[in-house]
């Protein structure tokens, strides 16, 4: 028994510091599993445990007295978590309208709660939003589409361009609205097939989710995947991306074949598309959402292999290009490509010659997240970049103070807003093909922001 007990007196000095870090770091992405009850949880077992010490007396040694006052210090630490969260949220909330429609066009977010995110919506914080399984799970198509009517009227009432909507369906293991909507095989199974069937089944996929994505309110579609299919098992550490399960091919020219073919049946919808993830993530070993990873590959090698389905596809549709956070460190070793101005004014814009929308991947993967996510944003900005912002009040309040601190290019945010004007829902709704039917839409995107982000 009382080899027990000093057990349990171990046990609850080894579990008091991650229950502190746990706590003042409840709104981290990671750890998504404490918000709602389980900060409840992690505050009564603080309780309790505290409770329990002090009736057995450990507050009369000095260890003991330092264990409870360990364990008093999880409700403290979450209080002061939820305070600066708070704080955030009212500093955004109380942006001028100058500095919503400064900033607001270059922000898109999932939400898990209506209300809040309506809000965003009327005052102008946001350009669009981002709708995923949690908010179909569990209910019917047609309420999921007067939700997205809802926003949209919330913005002409406020006077408001109309958000832009995104969906992550690529096919495959990528459907994040299938079910209910239709659930269509990868591109990759499309590989075998001869050239002028890839085209015309890739067609066909493009047109079943431009269809169904139009129906339902969404007019943009974070797909096609365009990085090249890597070696098996050359990704060991890809634990959550699983590039080799979402790429079509290792041949260029395939994929340019496949991902023109989809890119057409969606415009074909009013739908537009989203090439990703610019510069490539098939040569990298490591996962970017947990790990920063770099893309060693000299430049002209990519330009004549992993670049060309991406040239390709923007050189004939109205695609967004969606940015990774790999570092190309052959031209700027110092920050991922999704906040390098070398990349995107250097390559993109210069080279390329591309004027339509540049948008990052998620804000909150490891290779962004866990460094300096602040700076990551304004550099993203000041390099003409259309954000993604998981956790929308931090990653605002850093641009919102960033442009009250004159850090911002006003030169580039003059350049991004223009081209977001140009691509909008609204600029686009009278814009027909020769066909009738309505062009694409390209804006910027951004995957799985919760209402109680940090």
């Amino acid at each position: 028994m009382q080899f027990l007990n000093r057990l349990c007196f171990v046990l609850l000095w080894l579990a008091a510091p991650l229950a502190a870090f746990a706590a003042v770091n409840k709104n981290d992405p990671y750890l998504l599993v404490l918000r709602g009850a389980g900060n409840i949880a992690l505050v009564v077992a603080s309780i309790l445990v505290v409770i329990v010490l002090l009736r057995r007396g450990h507050w009369r040694s000095i260890t003991g007295m330092l264990l409870v006052l360990l364990w008093c210090l999880p409700p403290v630490l979450m209080s002061a978590a939820h305070v600066r969260f708070e704080l955030r949220k009212h500093d955004v909330l109380g942006a001028s309208a100058a500095e919503a429609r400064q900033l607001g066009p270059h922000f898109m977010v999932g939400y898990s709660s209506f209300p809040e995110v309506a809000r965003l919506a009327e005052q102008g914080l946001i350009g669009g939003v981002y709708v995923t399984r949690h908010n179909i799970r569990g209910r019917t198509v047609e309420a999921l589409r007067a939700e997205i009517a809802a926003l949209q009227d919330k913005r002409r009432a406020a006077g408001l361009p109309p958000l832009v909507v995104a969906a992550d369906q690529e096919g495959g293991i990528v459907g994040h609205l299938a079910p209910p909507l239709t659930k269509v095989p990868a591109l990759a199974t499309l590989t075998g097939l001869a050239p002028g069937d890839q085209q015309a089944r890739a067609e066909e996929f493009g047109r079943i989710h431009g269809r169904e994505l139009a129906d339902l309110g969404v007019n943009l579609n974070l797909a096609p995947v365009l990085d090249l299919k890597p070696p098996v098992r050359r990704n060991r550490l890809d634990f959550h991306t699983l590039i080799g399960q979402r790429a079509i091919a290792a041949d260029p020219a395939v994929v340019s074949t496949i991902a023109s073919a989809y890119v057409r049946g969606l415009e074909e919808s009013g739908v537009g598309a989203t090439l990703k993830h610019f510069p490539g993530i098939g040569r990298v070993r490591d996962d970017t959402h947990h790990f920063s990873a770099s893309l060693d590959t000299p430049v002209k090698e990519l330009e004549a292999t992993d670049w060309l389905p991406f040239r390709e596809v923007l050189s004939h549709s109205r695609s967004a290009l969606m940015v990774g956070h790999v570092t190309l460190t052959a031209v700027d070793p110092d920050r991922a490509a999704s906040h390098s101005k070398r990349v995107v004014e250097g390559i993109i814009r210069g080279k390329w010659a591309y004027q339509g929308v540049v948008m990052t991947d998620d804000l909150v993967m490891g290779a962004i997240y866990q460094n300096d996510v602040c700076k990551a944003v304004v550099e993203a900005i000041n390099a003409g970049v259309a954000y993604d912002a998981a956790q929308f009040y931090r990653v605002f309040s850093c641009a919102l103070d960033a442009s009250r601190q004159g850090r911002l290019d006003a030169a580039m945010l003059r350049a991004s807003a223009a081209r977001l004007e140009l691509r909008s829902p609204a600029a686009q709704a009278g814009a027909a093909t020769l066909d009738g039917s309505t062009l694409g839409i390209v804006m910027p995107s951004a995957p799985r922001w919760m209402a109680r982000g940090g």
